[in-house]
């Protein structure tokens, strides 16, 4: 059992829990993307268990009839036992999304990982037309290269400032940096990008500059903020354009929320809060 102080970040330990999640969540106006937690598979074993828990998932989205869809991690579905198992994975995924008009998205991960997961969005991207989505980091030094590639495919592409600690010679190291390339690239998807963008990003700044791009460019995009961080905020913004909320969930979830406590002060005083409390 996920104890009181850990659940503001995950949804549960079991799809059902997820479920009801998404299903709460849907009536104060979010939409939700859930995922099963679980990474850095060295086994096929566990992949292809987390490949068949995602497609009974995308089941029970469909039967309940929830405004929800999927996030895959590609080493979670094999990508470090084989890209040839990443792309078996993935693909079954996907066709079950496709068979009840759902959605998947495929995070992005370690930059080692990037061109892989890009070919396999564009196959899905083409296959589906547009039924999936990709996550891309505006910390790495490619990322522009990589939007002018996805420019013109079908799906969606969600712009994150990037969470994990490249090296220099390929990322950003600064934040103002990190910052001023988010701006930049944000302003380049609304430009260029037809079926729309994902601003994936708690900070109020990067949002109101969304909201100017759409007025400026009509670009269809929506919000994309984590369980648990400025939810009352992701609230009050779904009153003004489409607001999504990652929702992760599974027994790997003690991992996961100590990631979340010690990346924010806000989480971190949060957690204390509770404990002193309890």
């Amino acid at each position: 059992m996920i104890p009181p102080i850990a659940s503001r970040f995950v949804a549960g330990e079991t799809a059902p829990e997820a479920l009801e999640h998404a299903r709460e969540a849907n009536e104060r106006g979010l939409g939700v993307i859930l995922n099963l937690l679980g990474e850095h598979y060295h086994e096929r074993g566990p992949a292809d268990e987390d490949a068949a828990t995602y497609c009974e998932l995308i089941d029970d989205i469909a039967d309940a009839g929830l405004r929800a869809c999927v996030s895959v991690k590609p080493s979670q579905l094999g990508l470090d036992v084989g890209e040839d198992v990443f792309r078996e994975n993935l693909a079954s995924v996907v066709e079950r999304a496709d068979e009840h008009d759902e959605f998947v998205w495929i995070d992005m991960e370690d930059h080692t990982t990037t061109d892989a997961t890009l070919d396999a969005f564009e196959h899905h991207a083409r296959e589906t037309g547009g039924s999936v989505g990709i996550c891309v980091q505006a910390n790495l030094r490619r990322t522009r290269e990589d939007l002018e590639r996805l420019a013109d495919l079908p799906g969606k592409v969600r712009l994150v400032k990037g969470a994990y600690d490249p090296p220099a010679e390929v990322a950003y190291r600064e934040k103002s940096r990190v910052n001023r390339e988010y701006r930049d690239l944000l302003a380049f998807m609304f430009r260029e990008f037809d079926d729309g963008v994902a601003v994936g990003s708690h900070d109020p700044g990067m949002i109101d500059l969304a909201a100017d791009l759409h007025g400026e460019y009509g670009t269809p995009y929506e919000v994309q903020m984590l369980m648990g961080v400025r939810e009352d905020a992701q609230v009050d913004l779904a009153d003004d354009c489409e607001v999504w909320q990652y929702a992760p969930y599974g027994s790997k979830w003690l991992s996961y929320f100590y990631r979340r406590v010690l990346e924010r002060k806000e989480n971190l005083t949060f957690a204390l809060r509770a404990v002193v409390s309890g």
